[in-house]
């Protein structure tokens, strides 16, 4: 009798040690689409919280010298009760260092007008130093980023080739798809590399993602937009990083919407068209014309190694291409080949294309009137090396 009774007490112990688990950020913080006056920090929380961020100048001043002005996780007026939270935070100061810090409230329960609150988990300023981040510059003379796609869900080569290409020595990082192989949920996009990319990187060095084809399959698809470019209304859109201005474009799927695979979920052509009326009026813009060099980043290439484009490929090709051919364009750094090709301008196509193969890093240098691009294997040599001059 005394055994059974032993056993109902730690039963009901462990269920209540289980249920009285500490509210802790589950995955980040980590920078998304930073720009010259504004960023946005992301991160998820395991439980349902109330999400802010503390912002401090990279003064000499310690963080708890002064209460730091809050910038909250809000919606239409109403702070928002979520596991995933992202603070956009506008009216930034270009080329400053900022020093900041996540915090996530537990709501334990939400009845009318009347909230109950448990205990908060934060990022340490104490006894480490506060994470950091720089904001964009149009008038710095140099940039340099690192470019890397179709990881397809290898989280240890991402952190390899992130090493070998020196990340810490580039102003971003750039995702250009098909990172994972499926988008079925989120334990496995952070398991299968985002995990990764926040513990090397994305904490202090802001991270662009232009979506690939793979990850528009599987029903966590729906939720990209939740995790990635949140402060932006679509996933194409425009930066300007010193002379370099960028242009994300989200190509979408590789086969024609009614293909059996897609389960008539696809309208891709549809919102290539869409983005395409938003690149003829994008490539207008003083960030676009105003720059040195004029960069695109697309997953699906317009270009192909032999054979014939597919349907995706072509509709870059027919919809993208004449925009860009008429803007000036200097190149467009893409993916999804699995191999490394260089294609020089043409009659077709008036800038350089370059489709980075999947086991190397593509690293950008700006400086000196030059646009260096540097491909690099997975033990530090250089496969390919493209200058462009103005």
């Amino acid at each position: 009798m005394k055994s059974l009774f032993a056993v109902i007490i730690f039963l009901g112990f462990s269920i209540l040690s289980g249920a009285q688990e500490r509210i802790a950020i589950k995955h980040g913080p980590y920078l998304q689409n930073l720009k010259e006056t504004e960023v946005t920090i992301a991160w998820v929380a395991n439980k349902p919280s109330v999400g802010w961020v503390e912002l401090a100048p990279d003064d000499n001043s310690h963080f708890y010298q002064i209460e730091r002005p809050k910038y909250h996780n809000v919606s239409n007026g109403l702070k928002n009760i979520s596991l995933v939270h992202s603070v956009t935070i506008t009216g930034l100061k270009p080329g400053t260092k900022y020093r900041y810090r996540i915090y996530s409230q537990e709501v334990l329960d939400h009845r009318g007008w009347e909230i109950m609150y448990g205990r908060t988990a934060a990022t340490a300023v104490f006894r480490v130093q506060p994470l950091t981040f720089t904001t964009n510059d149009r008038n710095k003379p140099e940039t340099s980023f690192i470019m890397v796609n179709d990881v397809h869900e290898n989280a240890d080569y991402l952190r390899q080739i992130l090493e070998v290409a020196d990340h810490g020595a580039v102003d971003m990082v750039i995702f250009n798809g098909d990172m994972m192989n499926y988008f079925i949920d989120e334990a496995g996009m952070f398991s299968g590399f985002m995990d990764a990319a926040i513990d090397v990187f994305a904490k202090e060095i802001p991270m662009y993602f232009a979506r690939g084809n793979h990850e528009t399959r599987g029903p966590f698809a729906f939720d990209f937009h939740q995790y990635f470019s949140q402060g932006e209304p679509n996933l194409y859109f425009m930066i300007r990083q010193g002379p370099v201005c960028f242009i994300f474009l989200d190509t979408g799927e590789d086969k024609p919407d009614s293909d059996i695979e897609y389960s008539g979920i696809s309208d891709f052509d549809n919102y290539r068209t869409e983005q395409a009326r938003w690149l003829s009026e994008a490539v207008k813009s003083k960030d676009f014309t105003e720059a040195k060099f004029r960069v695109v980043i697309a997953h699906k290439p317009p270009v192909t190694a032999g054979g014939l484009l597919w349907h995706g490929q072509k509709e870059v090709l027919e919809k993208f291409v004449p925009i860009l051919n008429d803007a000036n364009t200097d190149i467009m750094l893409c993916g999804h080949l699995h191999r490394h090709l260089i294609h020089k301008p043409d009659d077709k196509i008036k800038f350089h294309v370059i489709a980075n193969a999947n086991r190397v890093a593509l690293k950008g240098t700006v400086k000196d009137n030059q646009l260096e691009l540097t491909v690099i294997d997975l033990n530090g040599n250089i496969v390919d090396k493209l200058v462009l001059e103005k």
